[in-house]
């Protein structure tokens, strides 16, 4: 080869390499449910496109028995479009297995599918009120695997990250860990078939439980903007399981609000990298509102406020709410379960600084929206509709489980249906009234580092004692609780040497809270009155 002729190929690759071909977008325009855009059009065909024309063409090769993950929490972030297309095809599609954190309403989310009866088993966290997934589970049509809310998102997230098993805190002491959980049941209703018991292993002296990551063959996710590359951003609460469900799939199909030009989304914009997503499409499905609540006046010193009025009877759940406030300590980070707990933010003092985490993906919760205000994008961990606060941060749900795990979280305030002696929590399951677990298991799995506070009225309807020596329900943890609140007092507890009443509401006696207490305690020599 001549000299000039290796001058000219030198050139010719420098120059190639200083200009590479710029991928361009395809035409696309956008129905009402998007931006009203039209995109630049090129007569070069784009080496990248993951944009499907419809939902029926980004699922046309989806095969019956597949393992699908649907995110969403509640009604936040569901991607509707998909899962009603997929129900278009009942006779096509299936004996699906369904990984989401529950199966939505009665009516809408995945509900539509158990309709059809193409799911026949599901692996959630919550089941909840919602009568068709609660009906199929008790009568033997649906297989069902609970499984923490924490721990299905860390599955989902381990499975994406090529990491097929990790050890958990989260329900060690509880039939997850013991294999006693009904899985399927016969059609009279009692258990046919179990859970398996877990592996356990002591790290640091403490145990933990093996659990195995999902993998799956589709992932449904919604997104707020997509591109056609595939990146991907989420808006607020909707994030929660959408990333991590995302990365996990061989098959990961988007359903977005908007579709935008490559570029429209900065790099730091972009929560999920388009190497994950192999389809987009448009969602065609407006977004709903599980809970609507409000507030009845905003309070901007502590940027909380107060729900809809009570209704008559509540006077003891806002007495205890009341004192469950002064738990609040400056610069603490707190997570709140539903009832009480969420109530008792209400009357947090207005020089006391806390930031409020919801499971959910909420760091820096807010009040209860005005009337019109609400936003089907934030809602928290209760599926009601909320706010956040300056200074308010939103994240997917593995990333929130493991600020929980690893103890971020100084406080948290839960309900419950019995607490004994020695700290041991029941609150996710009454004798036939199976809602599932929520995030209660991963929040008491680290006491040493997150307090655990328990607000409830001191008995049953029936008036049964809820303090008492054994717990006769299904443990959410074991020596988890430290301090308990009812509307007749409150109580230390010591994991080793039982319970200390330390306060007493203004006009109870000893003698009556013994009478209403099924498990033993001492009384502190200076006895406070609760409400002083």
């Amino acid at each position: 080869m001549s000299s000039s002729m290796r001058h000219s190929l030198k050139s010719g690759l420098r120059s190639s390499r200083a200009q590479p071909r710029l991928l361009q977008t395809s035409s696309w325009r956008q129905s009402t449910f998007g931006s009203q855009r039209t995109f630049a059009t090129s007569g070069m065909c784009p080496a990248i496109n993951k944009i499907c024309g419809s939902a029926a063409e980004a699922i046309a090769d989806m095969k019956s028995n597949s393992t699908v993950l649907v995110g969403g929490f509640g009604l936040c972030g569901v991607p509707n479009t998909l899962i009603n297309e997929v129900r278009a095809n009942k006779s096509r599609i299936t004996g699906l297995t369904a990984v989401s954190n529950n199966a939505g309403t009665n009516g809408s989310g995945l509900s539509l599918l158990l309709e059809t009866r193409q799911i026949k088993k599901m692996v959630a966290s919550y089941i909840g009120d919602n009568k068709i997934f609660g009906s199929q589970y008790g009568n033997g049509e649906l297989e069902v695997e609970l499984t923490p809310q924490g721990t299905i998102a860390e599955k989902c997230r381990a499975g994406g990250a090529g990491i097929p098993a990790f050890y958990t805190p989260a329900a060690m002491g509880t039939v997850v860990q013991t294999g006693e959980l009904p899985t399927k049941h016969h059609p009279d209703g009692t258990p046919a078939e179990f859970s398996l018991p877990k592996d356990v292993k002591i790290f640091n002296g403490k145990p933990y439980l093996l659990e195995e990551a999902i993998n799956g063959d589709y992932a449904f996710i919604k997104a707020f903007k997509a591109d056609r590359l595939g990146n991907c951003q989420f808006h607020l609460s909707a994030a929660n399981f959408n990333g991590p469900m995302a990365r996990n799939a061989k098959m990961t199909i988007v359903e977005a609000e908007h579709i935008v030009e490559v570029g429209d989304l900065k790099p730091n914009e972009i929560h999920l990298p388009g190497i994950y997503v192999k389809r987009v499409i448009l969602s065609q499905v407006p977004k709903a509102i599980e809970k609507y609540v409000n507030s009845k006046e905003l309070d901007v010193s502590t940027h909380l406020a107060s729900p809809a009025p009570s209704s008559p009877g509540n006077n003891n759940r806002e007495k205890i709410a009341l004192r469950a406030a002064k738990e609040f300590k400056n610069g603490m980070y707190v997570n709140l379960g539903i009832g009480i707990p969420v109530l008792a933010s209400t009357f947090v003092l207005p020089e006391v600084e806390v930031l409020l985490h919801s499971e959910n993906g909420i760091l820096g919760l807010g009040p209860y929206p005005k009337k019109g205000e609400e936003n089907p994008d934030l809602i928290n961990a209760s599926k009601e509709t909320t706010t956040i606060i300056p200074g308010a941060c939103t994240f997917s749900s593995d990333e929130s489980f493991g600020m929980i795990r690893s103890g971020r979280i100084d406080l948290t305030i839960l309900g419950a249906m019995q607490v004994n002696a020695t700290g041991d929590l029941a609150n996710w399951m009454l004798p036939g009234k199976v809602k599932g677990f929520g995030g209660a298991l991963d929040l008491v799995s680290n006491p040493e580092k997150t307090k655990v506070v328990v607000t409830m009225e001191h008995t049953d309807r029936k008036g049964n004692p809820k303090i008492v020596r054994q717990c006769t329900f299904p443990l959410t943890g074991r020596q988890c609780v430290s301090t308990i609140i009812t509307e007749l007092g409150v109580f230390d507890v010591d994991w080793k040497e039982g319970l200390t009443l330390r306060e007493i509401a203004s006009g109870v006696t000893v003698d009556e809270i013994k009478s209403k207490t099924e498990a033993p305690f001492k009384v502190v020599e200076d006895l406070k009155i609760m409400d002083s």
